[in-house]
């Protein structure tokens, strides 16, 4: 216990940290992620159970890997079945636009799923011509179907590789990709525009639902090699750039692809987090880099072009009533990298005994499309006597009235459909995930049926990183001495030089041996515990940390990473794919300091509760639902249809249209929104704490999923541990109901009027 004079809590040594504590946590966490990063591929093969006693029982081996790899791209989809794709032609046009030596070009449609159509050009041979192959060529987004087909002029001749494919006897189809414009990046009827790459909008509504931009373009794909395998004819796939992403992808979930070329893409994957965001994918380096990836497609042949990659200095720019695109650049990959990662890959081909299948070009013009890896594309798809020649012009064109625009806006939009149906099914899914497996027959049945569901949300929704390594050393320092309480800075260790930071609230009138219940206070988005502690800040926090040390609670202050702009936007994306999310951090940060304050002999650790505001109502949401210590949890001005807001593309309050490009969190919406997390913290008590005026939802959102939550502590019979408070005000803690909450479910008793 501290007297007067303790400048440093008992059983602690002083703390001597100085500057700004806040942002050296977030410094630290940084690097212990940047660390934990780099070790990933160390790491991978004990995800493989790899068997090259053959080719047929290999690919068998790697099954499970690769339908985890469906999972994380967001492929799993059935697609509609595939007869024929459908000429494309008006009144005015034919389907044909142009005509080569022994091919002719159409533009072409195809059928995926009920909303979304697969569109670009059909290089076919001339009726009396073979088909030697069947190509799936995928230009980089930002190029047209149009352009590596030769019909416009915008590249040079080598590069155009779907002209000179069809020129070789192959049937090409040439599939549009959303390209990194912002033209259609918002909803005009809301007056909600951004400046987020057509790329960033699908895919940030899409990740909610455990979809993918990259999936869906993947699906496109598959849905030709569906109607491509009604013939013997051999299937290739082809790609540049962003479409040599999607070409790799795509022979990686789909062993009908017999054989690959990939240029201007492959190379190590270990900073992907500084890639556009379209480029994240949960998980991707927990298990897999580029030559894993590779690993899914042999024994099948596989060319890596070390071709000059596309070069994007970030989003589009920021202007007047557009912003919020996430940062990140795409550089040409460094050869060095290109040939580090083959040799990864060259590796396993080895072991397969498959190492003359697997193929590094680097084509002197640094084109796409070099004649070497053509040459050798066909050859490996069984092409005799291959022969690639260079650009031909065309007979004729019927396309200077075709609108490009038109096509990527119909494509764009049509995704946007999409996503909004799964955004619409998803409460289905989560009803199969978790309700029709959990069990409300009792309170036993039912913390025991949400084992499951509790590991699951940990392990594959948060992500679970490794539990704190290192003893606590705790180290305090005084630094409020107000007449109720004092306060004191808290330092612990976590990991290797990595520590947790809050400020504890200890009531003076605390007796010898006493035991009192915590009121652990998280502070939200840019906050800080001071926020929370400090009597003299005025806030919207109402300084409830010492308010409630004033009716006689203890109160802990955590500092939570989500500070500095970027900075912790950064962890996240370095975290993502290594299976990790800003909370696998928060988690364990909270989970150290349960250990301190439960070891500390005027804390009762049976009663420790929380209470959070905006990122720290996240916080309340997701912590407590993995932390069975917290004895109950109050989230404050954050509750609400949390799946509808980060997906939906019909509402001003939706996270679709702001700079938080952080929120999406992989499939959640799938898994667990609020009313699931809820369900977790059952039969804990729990509270919500809502402003009418608060701009984070509408009441009717708010009052929508607590129903859910009601509903359970109603079918529990514990409908007296949870309750929500609308009061008439903002985005601010209220300190009326919460308070009384804390008192009753704590344990402690109010104070008399005179005395509050």
């Amino acid at each position: 216990m501290p007297n007067e004079a303790a400048q440093v809590l008992h059983g602690t040594t002083q703390l001597t940290l100085e500057g700004d504590l806040a942002a050296q946590m977030v410094e630290v966490l940084d690097g212990y992620v940047t660390d934990a990063a780099a070790r990933a591929p160390e790491q991978r093969e004990t995800l493989w159970h790899r068997d090259y006693s053959s080719h047929s029982a290999y690919t068998q081996s790697v099954e499970p890997n690769r339908e985890r790899f469906r999972k994380q791209i967001g492929s799993l989809d059935a697609r509609l079945p595939i007869e024929d794709i459908s000429y494309v032609a008006t009144t005015r046009t034919s389907a044909q636009i142009m005509e080569g030596e022994n091919y002719t070009v159409s533009r072409v449609r195809w059928q995926v799923f009920d909303e979304v159509e697969g569109d670009g050009l059909l290089l076919e041979p001339m009726h009396n011509v073979p088909i030697a192959a069947q190509i799936v060529a995928l230009p980089d987004a930002d190029w047209t179907p149009e352009m590596i087909a030769g019909v416009t002029d915008d590249l040079p001749a080598n590069a155009q590789f779907a002209q000179r494919l069809a020129k070789a006897g192959c049937r090409v189809v040439v599939p549009l990709l959303i390209n990194r414009d912002d033209t259609y990046s918002g909803n005009p009827t809301l007056g909600a525009m951004t400046n987020q790459p057509h790329r960033e909008f699908i895919y940030r509504m899409a990740y909610e639902l455990g979809r993918h931009i990259i999936g869906y373009e993947v699906q496109k794909v598959l849905s030709l090699v569906d109607w491509m395998s009604h013939s013997e004819v051999p299937i290739g796939v082809i790609g540049y750039g962003e479409g040599g992403l999607i070409a790799l992808y795509s022979a990686a979930v789909d062993t009908r692809i017999q054989a690959t070329a990939v240029s201007g893409y492959f190379q190590s994957r270990q900073e992907v987090w500084r890639e556009p965001i379209y480029r994240n994918v949960w998980g991707l380096l927990h298990e897999f880099g580029d030559a894993e990836i590779a690993s899914l497609i042999a024994p099948r042949p596989l060319i890596i072009e070390a071709s000059r990659g596309p070069e994007i200095a970030g989003p589009p720019p920021s202007r007047a009533g557009r912003g919020g695109g996430a940062p990140g650049q795409l550089v040409s990959p460094p050869t060095v990298s290109v040939q580090s990662e083959f040799e990864r890959a060259q590796d396993l081909y080895q072991q397969l005994d498959c190492e003359d299948a697997l193929h590094l070009v680097s084509p002197d013009d640094r084109l796409p499309g070099s004649q070497e890896t053509l040459r050798t594309l066909l050859t490996e798809l069984g092409v005799e006597n291959v022969h690639v020649d260079g650009y031909q012009p065309f007979s004729t064109s019927n396309v200077d009235d075709f609108d490009y625009e038109a096509r990527q806006e119909r494509q764009f939009t049509q995704l946007v459909n999409l996503t909004q149906r799964f955004l619409r099914e998803a409460a289905s899914r989560r009803q199969e995930l978790f309700w029709d497996k959990t069990d409300t027959s009792s309170l036993t049945r039912w913390e025991e049926t949400c084992k499951a569901p509790k590991a699951y949300f940990w392990y594959e929704v948060i992500g679970r990183c490794p539990a704190p390594d290192v003893p606590a050393n705790p180290r305090t320092r005084l630094i409020y001495d107000e007449p109720n309480w004092k306060g004191y800075e808290v330092v612990l260790d976590v990991w290797k030089d990595t520590f947790a930071y809050g400020i504890l609230l200890l009531p003076n009138d605390l007796q010898p041996g006493e035991q009192r219940p915590v009121v652990v206070c998280q502070h939200g988005l840019e906050g800080r515990p001071q926020d929370t502690a400090d009597p003299k800040i005025e806030s919207v926090y109402y300084s409830y940390a010492a308010h409630l040390a004033d009716r006689g609670f203890i109160t802990y202050a955590p500092q939570n990473p989500y500070i500095g702009q970027d900075a912790f936007r950064v962890i996240q994306r370095k975290a993502n794919p290594i299976k990790w999310s800003l909370f696998s951090l928060i988690i364990r940060q909270h989970e150290q300091t349960l250990d301190w304050l439960a070891e500390q002999p005027f804390v009762d650790a049976e009663r420790i509760g929380f209470y959070g505001l905006s990122y720290g109502g996240k916080t309340a949401m997701r912590v407590p639902a993995v932390l069975d210590r917290y004895a109950c949890s109050i989230c404050s001005a954050d509750f609400n249809e949390w799946i509808v807001k980060n997906a939906t593309f019909y509402s001003r309050y939706s996270y679709m249209f702001g700079g938080e490009y952080e929120m999406p969190e992989f499939d959640l919406g799938n898994t667990f929104n609020y009313g699931e997390m809820a369900g977790l913290i059952a039969p804990r008590p729990f509270m919500v704490e809502r402003g009418h005026e608060d701009g984070v939802a509408p009441d009717e959102w708010v009052a929508h999923e607590f129903a859910v939550v009601r509903r359970l502590y109603v079918q529990l019979g514990i409908a007296d541990r949870t309750e929500i408070e609308f009061f008439d005000g903002g985005h601010q803690i209220n300190a009326q109901a919460t308070f009384r909450f804390l008192h009753r479910h704590l344990n402690w008793p109010e104070p008399s009027s005179d005395s509050q």
